[in-house]
């Protein structure tokens, strides 16, 4: 009979679970995400730059590698897809549609997808796309109908469904009005079917005009601050690289919540992520002999009889008091379950009042989610305003999920932040902070240490003070996750070896050096006495003498006759060890056949009884 306390999960169990959705993604319940790369291939993607920069295709496969490679690492089961138009050979389902080829249909990436794509960059690639699919007639329509046939074909649950358009001709179809329609027509088509369409024009001679034909194409900007990228077109690899990651990357709300301000007034919020752990994918159980993934079932059986019992037989139990107290899964269930999930506004406080000993798991950020509840934009920025002009966070009570247990959290409000281009830095909304029970809370009994004494804080204030940098956590990467996915794609991709990571949270100790100058040896001189090296190795202990460095020989023990009769009357013999018993045998003259113990007591219990 199981334990009950073991059906409830531990919140650093729930943390793991959540980081684990957010990288991994629960794939049964919400879906695969997928992304079909549209990639024009007319002779204007195929000139180069000035002063030897590479071509507009060039740099649109270096991306499309670049998010083979990411999906691969954080999102291995996205279904991504490359299809170019505007080419003068066909190769599509049915082969229905004319100068479209379809380079890879909507499939999870893997090492020969990268490849494939690897072959297409630089001037070698430049050659073998003209002898594979070459260039000719345009029809952006037919494109778009080829791209959602791709999507009708697969039977897999979709969360979320994306294209990304390359481009550098804001006129694919010069003046052609009847395909201007038949590309509105379809891409209407699209959207209405949930794909969001994306334009990543590239920079052409005389600038890109997205208003005339492409405005009617893409999807409107998820958000205002997107609306100016949509007109500005990308010259560059690293402008390129930035707004395909920012489209690509995944904006999940790990719950959708309903915040309660009062009776009958509720605003409707999505909970996100800010920072989740990095961690490598765990291992893949496969059959030895075909390399087949192997399935795990749990199976239960009853301890005497070895019957198989079924869950609805299974029940849970607490020892209290030394009895069992055995209940039904429903009435553990029934237990577990406080209230339904939401936010329930308990009141407001000064933010003096939050600590920062109070931050005792990561934060979560609210924004409103005006697809559930209209008018709740509107209803949430006036409460981010006015909190955070009063300088006050809200007291909410908060649950996440069925059947989580309920937590206090404290809306901190964050308000909007652009740069000097008017992009945004930081989006405006609430962080919400864990706060603790009086049960988490501890009283911690600390060692007593002699404290410095202020020349000495003095002196360090100076160390700091040079040492100190402007700190950015997404400028340094977590070298062992690094590591180990450069040796995966070297395996995958037949690599002679891999690439070389290069560990950035590695002191600089010359450049440290450099900034303390004479500094660490004065504030050396102020704590040790001295004399003493703190880098110094302890010194060795001494051998004794006349040991000869080699380890002690324990005395031979021997037991008397008298003593070993003793043993035999009262049934103790076989409180002797192995040895003691060999040398009793020697000493009495016992030859024995073998040199186990029993044999050994046998031997010694024949002579002497």
């Amino acid at each position: 009979m199981a334990e009950w306390n073991a059906y409830y999960r531990n919140e650093d169990d729930e943390e793991e679970q959540d980081e684990g959705e957010q990288s991994g993604g629960d794939y049964k319940i919400t879906g695969r995400d997928s992304l079909v790369f549209l990639v024009d291939a007319s002779k204007e993607m195929f000139i180069k730059g000035e002063d030897g920069e590479p071509s507009n295709f060039d740099m649109t496969m270096q991306v499309v590698r670049t998010v083979y490679t990411s999906k691969i690492i954080s999102s291995y089961r996205d279904l991504v897809a490359l299809v170019f138009y505007g080419t003068e050979h066909s190769k599509n389902p049915r082969n229905s549609f004319k100068h479209v080829y379809v380079y890879h249909d909507l499939d999870e990436p893997g090492a020969k997808r990268v490849q494939e794509v690897d072959a297409l960059r630089g001037e070698i690639g430049a050659k073998l796309a003209a002898e594979t699919m070459g260039s000719g007639e345009t029809s952006l329509g037919d494109a778009l109908w080829c791209c959602a046939n791709l999507y009708s074909d697969i039977k897999l649950r979709l969360s979320h469904k994306r294209l990304m358009i390359f481009t550098c001709r804001d006129e694919p179809h010069r003046g052609d009005n009847a395909k201007d329609r038949q590309a509105r027509t379809k891409a209407g088509d699209l959207k209405e079917t949930g794909v969001i369409i994306d334009l990543m024009h590239l920079m052409k001679p005389g600038g890109f005009n997205v208003a005339p034909f492409f405005r009617d194409i893409v999807s409107p900007p998820e958000d205002e601050s997107e609306l100016e990228l949509q007109l500005e077109p990308c010259d560059k690899l690293v402008d390129l690289q930035e707004r395909v990651n920012a489209k690509e990357q995944k904006k999940r709300a790990r719950a959708r919540l309903n915040l309660c301000l009062g009776e009958g007034m509720n605003v409707a919020v999505g909970m996100y992520s800010n920072a989740v752990s990095a961690r490598k994918p765990p291992p893949v159980i496969l059959y030895r002999e075909t390399n087949e993934t192997v399935s795990r079932k749990i199976r239960t059986f009853h301890t005497q009889t070895g019957s198989l019992l079924l869950t609805s037989e299974i029940k849970k139990a607490q020892t209290y008091g030394k009895k069992q107290i055995v209940m039904e899964k429903d009435e553990v269930d029934a237990i577990k379950k406080f209230e339904d999930p939401g936010l329930f506004l308990i009141g407001f406080k000064p933010m003096e009042k939050l600590k920062r000993h109070h931050h005792i798991r990561p934060a979560v950020f609210l924004y409103p989610d005006e697809e559930q509840v209209k008018g709740s934009a509107c209803l949430f920025s006036a409460l981010l305003t006015k909190c955070s002009e009063r300088n006050v966070f809200a007291l909410c009570r908060c649950v996440a999920r069925q059947n989580d247990p309920p937590r206090f959290v404290a809306l901190v409000p964050q308000r909007e932040e652009v740069d000097e281009g008017k992009v945004q830095i930081t989006p405006p909304g609430f962080n919400a902070i864990y706060l603790p029970y009086a049960d988490d809370l501890r009283t911690l009994d600390l060692p007593q240490s002699p404290s410095a004494s202020q020349i000495q804080v003095d002196k360090m204030k100076e160390i700091v003070s040079k040492l100190r940098f402007k700190y950015r956590s997404d400028a340094f990467e977590n070298p062992v996750i690094q590591q180990h996915y450069r040796n995966l794609e070297a395996l995958a991709l037949d690599m002679v070896a891999p690439e070389d990571t290069e560990d950035l949270i590695m002191p600089k100790v010359e450049q440290i050096d450099r900034d303390l100058g004479p500094l660490a040896q004065e504030f050396k001189d102020l704590v040790y006495p001295e004399g003493y090296n703190p880098e110094g190795k302890p010194a060795a202990k001494r051998k004794t003498a006349g040991t000869g460095g080699g380890a002690e020989k324990k005395p031979k023990v021997e037991v008397g006759e008298d003593e070993l009769k003793a043993h035999v009357k009262n049934g103790t013999l076989g409180k002797l060890t192995v040895p003691v018993l060999k040398e009793a045998c020697k000493q009495l003259g016992v030859r024995t056949t073998g040199t186990k113990k029993q044999e050994l007591m046998d031997a010694l219990i024949d002579k002497l009884g």
